[in-house]
């Protein structure tokens, strides 16, 4: 067993974890961080993605114990101080960018690094963006709706699907 302590969303945290233990399985098991969802264990899906000290991660593909010392962010992380939705989970209810919910944390956390490094995103690059999260449900178009408008783009002649 190997002790690791990483910062997540600010929070300094420590656990003694097995070299084999991937991040995903200890923010999930450990933690009891569930927003970070596991659907392939294989990085196809990127339901598990989160940010370690500011790049996208799938955590399903990171050992815990590489996240020593690190800041991570997770979905429990995105929400407003006072606990109310931030501006790209609101744009995904307002616009119907969900529908199970399962890819939605990997979905927000990629769309959040993607807003930051590009913060008026075109549709393409929008959809390019998103290649390495996989919704089963929604055929996408209105997540790329809900990130468009996340961005502060007008959205209004774009059609719900």
């Amino acid at each position: 067993m190997t002790k690791v302590t990483m910062t997540i969303n600010g929070k300094e945290v420590s656990g003694d974890v097995e070299g084999r233990t991937l991040l995903s399985s200890f923010l999930r098991e450990d933690l009891r961080m569930t927003g970070t969802h596991i659907g392939c264990d294989t990085s196809q899906c990127g339901a598990c993605t989160v940010h370690v000290n500011g790049k996208t991660v799938k955590s399903c593909t990171m050992f815990a114990a590489e996240a020593e010392g690190a800041q991570v962010s997770t979905i429990e992380g995105q929400a407003n101080a006072d606990g109310s939705l931030n501006v790209i989970q609101q744009a995904f209810q307002d616009h119907h960018g969900l529908q199970c919910g399962f890819c939605t944390p990997g979905m927000v956390m990629t769309t959040a690094a993607l807003l930051k490094i590009n913060p008026k995103p075109s549709e393409q690059e929008v959809r390019e963006h998103l290649e390495g999260n996989i919704c089963r449900c929604t055929g996408y178009h209105n997540i790329v709706k809900a990130i468009l408008a996340a961005s502060g783009q007008d959205v209004s002649t774009i059609a719900a699907e």
